[in-house]
């Protein structure tokens, strides 16, 4: 009998060595009597796995292995704006005549019977004009149905139109820029014999003053840069006002002026930002002292740049701070040793900037040190107006406002903030979108299911190596919606678009902590808990893959829904996944402002922790240069 045994394991071994596939094992009977005399019911179950996993390995081996191509984010593009395009005037409907067109009397005025506006429509066969291609499609459609002059009565260019053309001028004022809506304003002197001439004049003036208010009018409303087209990271709904009625609108308003310069973002926000504009453009650049970028100083490390340090505390410093530490700003003679007395300092001056105190110089102490020039505040600014326009433009009065270079989200209610708390967003290789939604449910004790991106990218690698780590860590693993065991999987085969989904059950560990706030959208963007607390002590908090973890979630989810934070812990309590519908949706606003007011109105700036203010004033240039051109 042991020599038959031997012979058998034998064969089997042969088998493996040259099929790569196990072999069918020894008949049933014979199997069975070998395991009922010689193994316990503990080692038979124990070879019965391992002959599985031998069989799964062979499977797998054999198969050839897919590479792991990682699933990345959205990439910035070089930006194309808007092209002018030329205004068809040959598309204008004919007015209905009641005389002879070309026929002049003595005075060289239309006769009678002939409107001013009929007459000056031949200037209209030779006027060059171009226009953004909406403006110049709503410029048609509005004087062929109002054939009639808005800006010009008579022989003269009305008041109205000079009150139209000021707001013009000072586009500026609103982030816009005053070149792109520039307009010739005729002479209020003319020769009278040449009453035919000075009707063509004020029809080009008309037709080039409605040309750039139709511009006007879609450039405050929806911005002059398309910001889909700067990067997939944003996702945002051009706005497409109808140019044509909006024309119609000003010229029955009793006030036009006052209605183009409506269209522009109304709000606090935008007039702090405003005021802000008018009053930087008003200083100088103020004295700044140079630190490096790059600078990280510890206590107890030496480094040359302390001279800067100390050199910009002594300038940005407050006179109490400087009162209090002036024996060591008197005697400090450059020296690099980052000392106890130093460390005391900085860790006061970072008091007194709202930061951690640590006495860690790095960027968040470096920033507040140099400050920022006056130059660049107002680019900031300009650029957070131009941001200001892809958001509706009056914002809700009740709402949820998350600014991810300022780490905060807001609550609203009758546009006033009732609840402010700080965030962790995307990192720079996993961004947060900039977009806009509505909040629709709270879910507890949540279910945390796993990107694409993380199942590639972070836990791929780990599983072609173990395939039985997501069975270990508790995860639930399905293939085609069917739930698997994870070393069931052969993961070699997994890539992009496999079909394999994972998720972690609610637990006290589970990634998404208590609750998560949702507003459903392609990105799998939302707030959530987190049991990585500590993370929102730092300055800079951009740790997440994405989504916006909240500091205090019980409370944010206690506002959205509108009860109280001790119901919020009674739905948790519970421990079961549970979600919960919000009574009426509620307007989420996930942005990026590198300036932006606080409710008292004084503008704040914040790092570009993404870069994207570069890429949006290379979008502006080039719109600039386009329209230039």
């Amino acid at each position: 009998m042991t020599i038959k045994m031997r012979a058998g394991v034998a064969a089997i071994a042969i088998a493996v060595t040259f099929t790569g596939v196990v072999a069918a094992p020894p008949p049933v009977q014979a199997q069975g009597l070998l395991d009922v005399l010689f193994k316990s019911p503990a080692q038979r179950q124990r070879e019965k796995l391992a002959r599985e996993q031998a069989r799964q390995e062979a499977v797998q081996a054999a198969e050839p292995v897919k590479p792991v191509k990682r699933i990345s984010g959205p990439s910035y593009r070089t930006y194309k704006p808007d092209t002018l395009v030329a205004v068809d005037f040959s598309k204008l409907s004919d007015p209905i005549t009641t005389g002879a067109v070309d026929e002049v009397s003595d005075t060289g005025l239309a006769p009678l019977g002939i409107d001013p506006f009929t007459e000056g429509r031949a200037a209209l066969d030779v006027l060059s004009l171009r226009a953004l291609p909406e403006a110049a499609k709503g410029l048609i459609e509005h004087y062929s149905a109002h054939p009639s002059y808005m800006w010009v009565a008579g022989t003269a260019v009305t008041d109205r139109a000079r009150a139209v053309i000021a707001v013009l001028e000072d586009a500026d004022a609103v982030g816009l820029s005053a070149r792109d809506y520039h307009v010739d304003v005729p002479a209020d002197s003319f020769d009278v014999g040449q009453g035919t001439e000075r009707q063509k004049e004020l029809m080009a003036f008309e037709m080039r003053l409605s040309a750039a208010v139709a511009d006007y009018i879609l450039d405050a409303t929806r911005g002059r840069v398309d910001p889909n087209r700067i990067s997939g990271y944003h996702d945002f709904k051009r706005k497409a006002p109808n140019v044509a009625d909006r024309l119609e609108a000003l010229s029955r308003a009793a006030d036009p002026a006052e209605a183009l310069l409506a269209l522009n973002p109304q709000g606090a926000h935008f007039e702090a930002l405003k005021a802000e504009l008018k009053r930087l453009e008003g200083l100088d650049d103020a004295e700044r002292i140079d630190i490096a970028e790059d600078v990280l100083i510890k206590p107890g490390q030496s480094n040359p740049e302390l001279a800067n340090v100390m050199a910009a505390l002594a300038l940005k410093g407050s006179d109490a701070l400087k009162a209090e530490h002036a024996l060591l700003f008197a005697s400090y003679a450059g020296k690099p040793e980052y000392d106890e007395e130093l460390v005391a300092l900085v860790k006061d001056y970072q008091k007194e900037a709202g930061l951690k105190p640590d006495g860690v110089v790095g960027p968040a102490t470096r920033r507040a040190m140099v400050g920022i020039s006056n130059a660049d505040k107002i680019e900031k600014v300009r650029l957070a107006m131009e941001r200001a326009r892809w958001l509706p433009g009056v914002l809700p009065a009740r709402r949820v406002f998350i600014n991810q270079p300022a780490y905060t989200a807001t609550y609203y209610d009758g546009g006033k903030p009732e609840l402010s708390m700080r965030v962790v967003v995307g990192t720079k290789a996993n961004q947060t979108y900039f977009f806009d939604d509505e909040i629709e449910l709270v879910e507890f004790n949540p279910y945390w299911g796993v990107p694409q991106s993380i199942i590639v990218n972070e836990m791929l690698p780990k599983l072609r190596a173990d395939p039985s780590y997501l069975d270990r860590l508790g995860y639930e693993v399905t293939v085609g919606g069917r739930a698997v065991s994870s070393s069931a999987v052969n993961w070699n085969t997994v890539g992009q678009g496999s079909g394999i989904g994972v998720r972690q059950p609610p637990s006290d560990g589970n990634a998404l902590g208590e609750l998560k706030i949702l507003f459903p959208n392609s990105h799998a963007i939302y707030m959530h808990d987190t049991p990585s607390k500590s993370l929102f002590q730092r300055d800079t908090r951009a740790y997440s893959h994405g989504c916006i973890r909240l500091e205090d979630p019980r409370a944010m989810a206690a506002k959205v829904l509108g009860t109280s934070v001790a119901e919020i812990g009674s739905y948790i309590a519970g421990g079961r996944n549970k979600q919960v519908n919000l009574p009426s949706t509620i307007p989420v606003h996930v942005a990026y402002f590198t300036a932006w007011p606080d409710d008292a109105g004084t503008v704040h700036y914040f790092a570009d922790v993404y870069g994207r203010d570069g890429y949006l004033e290379k979008a502006i240039a080039a719109t600039e240069a386009a329209r230039t051109s």
